[in-house]
Order: structure tokens, then C-alpha cells, then sequence
């Protein structure tokens, strides 16, 4: 799980991920949203503004114990710490063992620029390991403090862009990574799971070529380098890596 701002780099062949893979951002196509007509015509967008925040908790803890420990194979995340989201912020509901850190995400850590960044039906199991637990984990509980806060989409890029300029959030850790394996994750409207994935941060100002890829010929490898919105970049990038497996053991051959 975590954060990318995609640009429009993105790979023209294959099956690329949806949005926060896109997503995340979601992710690797851009969307070019076309002005026709009278503005007033035109449907309202479904995710604006922020719902409620109740649309956003689950109303049972132990459930999102159980789907954030899906993001990765048993004998990672059972021994790992768990966090549930509540009204005021991530909390630790289970102490881990191993370094490792399961939560479920939420839409506000897709891109500034994804429609559905208030989509109050994604979930996104992921479970970091303990570099990028100590890295790239305090982005996303700042996005998360911003979110619940009330403030607006352009409010909270704006603070992320000053928390940037003063250097809070350093580059990721060399080795920082997280599973997202989770058959239940839900990354946007399309009803698509995308398929199991390993996510690899890297800095920021780090672009797809480095790893070869989004290849026009076909990549195993998603992801790179990312804009914020009218300039900047966040401190970390992710490169998306699938695997044939989801976090149970039985094959993705279907996604």
C-alpha cells in the first residue's frame, strides 16, 4: 500500500494496474478530462468531497484484523503488528514480532488527481516491512490525520507540499518494501482486484527506465518516477512487481 502521484508515463501495453496502481496511481495511464458544453450539464463528479467518515471505518475491528493480514502470506503477517483505522486516526490493535505492519488503506493514499480519491469503498490490504514501516509509513498516517481532519483534497496537497519543502519525510529506506496479496482488496470502481503484487519504494526523483520499466513491449515491472500536482514530487516513488500468487496460496491466473 502506499503512495504515488502518477503523471501521464505510463505503459501502453498490457494489463496495468487499476487507479493507486494507477493506484498507487492507479497509475499508469492518464485521464484526460475533456470540457463539452456548459459546464453546469455536466454530471457531478461521485467522489468530490469526502462522505462521512463512517463510510470509511469497518464496523467490525476483527475483520479489518483479518483483511489487513491478507495483504501477505500467513508466515509474514501473523507475526506482524496490525493497525485499524478509527475515527481519529490508524491505531495498533495487535503487537507483531517480526518488524512487520498490516493495515488497510484508504482512498485518500491514491494520487491527488484520481477521481475516486474519496471513494468510500476501497480498501487496500498491504504489509510493509520494518524499513518501510519506519519510511514510507508516516506519509500515509499523515495523509490519514489530514483526511480526518475535514480538510479538502487541495488543503491536504498543500500540506503535504510544506511538510515536503521542510524535509519531515525523508527518501525511503534502501529495502523498504510491502505485500499487497489480498483477494479482498478493493482498489476502485471497476470491480477489478488488479492481481497480487510486491510494491519496492524508491526516491522520489526516481523514473521507470531504472528498472526497465512500462516497456511498450510488455513489462513485468509497473511504475517509477511521479509528479504532484502544479509541481514537486513526493519523497518516494513505487515500482509494482506481480506475482502468479494470491496471500492464501491459489493462483491468479484469472487476473
Amino acid at each position: 500500500m502506499t503512495v504515488i502521484f502518477p503523471n501521464c508515463h505510463g505503459p501502453s501495453t498490457g494489463n496495468p494496474p487499476p487507479k493507486r496502481i494507477r493506484w498507487l496511481g492507479r497509475f499508469l495511464s492518464c485521464i484526460a478530462l475533456v470540457a463539452l458544453g456548459n459546464a453546469e450539464a455536466q454530471p457531478k463528479a461521485p467522489y468530490a468531497t469526502m462522505a462521512p467518515v463512517e463510510q470509511y471505518l469497518m464496523a467490525d475491528r476483527n475483520d479489518e484484523i483479518a483483511l489487513a493480514r491478507s495483504a501477505a502470506p500467513a508466515g509474514v503477517s501473523g507475526s506482524a503488528a496490525v493497525m485499524v483505522l478509527t475515527r481519529t486516526g490508524y491505531e495498533r490493535a495487535v503487537d507483531g514480532t517480526n518488524g512487520f505492519v498490516c493495515l488497510v488503506g484508504r482512498s485518500w493514499q491514491s494520487p491527488f488527481d484520481d477521481p475516486e480519491f474519496w471513494n468510500p469503498k476501497e480498501r487496500g490490504p498491504a504489509c510493509l516491512n520494518a524499513a518501510a514501516v519506519r519510511s514510507v509509513l508516516p506519509i500515509e498516517m499523515r495523509l490519514t490525520q489530514l483526511a480526518l481532519a475535514g480538510l479538502s483534497k487541495e488543503a491536504m496537497l498543500a500540506r503535504m507540499k510544506e511538510s515536503i519543502a521542510k524535509k519531515e519525510f525523508g527518501p525511503p529506506e534502501i529495502g523498504a518494501m510491502s505485500y499487497m496479496l489480498s483477494k479482498r482488496q478493493y482498489l476502485d470502481d471497476s470491480g477489478l482486484h488488479w492481481q497480487p503484487h510486491l510494491m519496492f519504494y524508491m526516491p522520489g526523483e526516481m523514473d521507470g527506465a531504472a528498472w526497465g520499466a512500462n516497456l511498450k513491449s510488455g513489462s513485468v515491472v509497473f511504475g517509477g518516477g511521479s509528479d504532484l500536482p502544479e509541481g514537486g514530487r513526493m519523497p518516494s516513488t513505487i515500482f509494482f512487481v506481480p506475482v502468479p500468487l494470491w496471500s492464501d496460496g491459489t493462483p491468479a491466473h484469472n487476473h
